[in-house]
């Protein structure tokens, strides 16, 4: 669902460009040209966000900001002021004033799409805290950490800041797909001048994180597959310990049987000789004495 996004300026020309650049950007654009009108398409419809200059005819564009914030119905309402008064005391008055960011004339499109993501990412971080879940990893927003299941059990993947930032955002924004500016617009910002093929380096970095993952999870579920229901203790595969256990206890008993019978393939002892009978020396000694 497009975001609905109030533009409040007096001058038809910024009106267009920039409710042309919102279309762009996949937002909803509703034109006010005064007071009057922005509170009956704030009556109409609440937005999910507002543009609103400072030089308004009538009501000035801070008083009703002050206003805004003081009505229950556009108290959450994030507010960007769009104005040619670049000071710094007119900066720090519309903050006061309540608005969320302050976009100093002229500016581009791309920046504008860029702070006004930002700021409707902090609002809704605020309303939520970004956790999410995908498949066997889970996205803990508040502590901004990656968690994956592997084994049954999660254990956490060590990933940097901007792959964080990656992986988050195509999570909540699965089948799209987005170029590499589009990606410097919602990951990095419009403040932000980087190369474009930075990305690929990061997304790099992702998808050797991600074949690590699927890497663990496909080991933790060949190395020891679950026995199925009702099978018995003997069908189940050996563990180290059991087999230890069975190694001890047939020990004793090979000592016993060693000792009771000669190991096979071993030659015996031969017998000792008898003695010869004495009868035959005698009769030997009685033949000599005779010749």
């Amino acid at each position: 669902m497009q975001k609905r996004i109030l533009i409040v300026d007096d001058e038809p020309a910024i009106r267009d460009m920039v409710a042309f650049a919102l279309r762009k950007g996949d937002f909803e654009p509703v034109q006010a040209g005064d007071a009057r009108e922005a509170q009956a398409a704030i009556a109409d419809c609440i937005p999910d966000l507002i543009l609103l200059d400072w030089m308004l005819p009538g009501t000035s564009g801070l008083d009703l900001a002050r206003r805004w914030r003081r009505e229950a119905l556009t108290r959450e309402v994030p507010i960007i002021m769009l104005t040619a008064r670049g000071e710094e005391n007119d900066r720090v008055g519309g903050l006061e004033a309540g608005v969320d960011d302050y976009v100093v004339k002229p500016f581009s499109a791309r920046e504008l799409l860029a702070r006004i993501r930002a700021v409707m990412r902090r609002a809704r971080e605020d309303e939520e805290d970004g956790s999410v879940s995908a498949g066997a990893l889970r996205i803990d927003g508040a502590g901004h950490r990656v968690f994956a299941r592997i084994g049954g059990a999660e254990q956490p993947v060590p990933i940097g800041p901007t792959e964080y930032r990656l992986l988050h955002f195509f999570m909540t924004h699965p089948e799209r797909v987005y170029s590499r500016a589009q990606l410097l617009d919602h990951v990095w910002g419009g403040s932000v001048y980087v190369e474009e093929r930075t990305i690929d380096v990061h997304i790099r970095r992702l998808r050797a994180r991600r074949s690590c993952w699927a890497r663990a999870m496909s080991r933790s579920t060949s190395s020891h597959p679950p026995a199925p229901e009702g099978a018995s203790r003997r069908c189940r595969p050996p563990t180290r310990a059991s087999s230890a256990r069975r190694r001890q206890a047939c020990q004793p008993q090979a000592r016993s049987v060693a000792q009771a019978r000669p190991a096979q393939g071993r030659p015996s002892a031969a017998p000792a000789a008898r003695p010869a009978p004495k009868r035959h020396a005698e009769s030997a000694t009685v033949r000599i004495h005779g010749r």
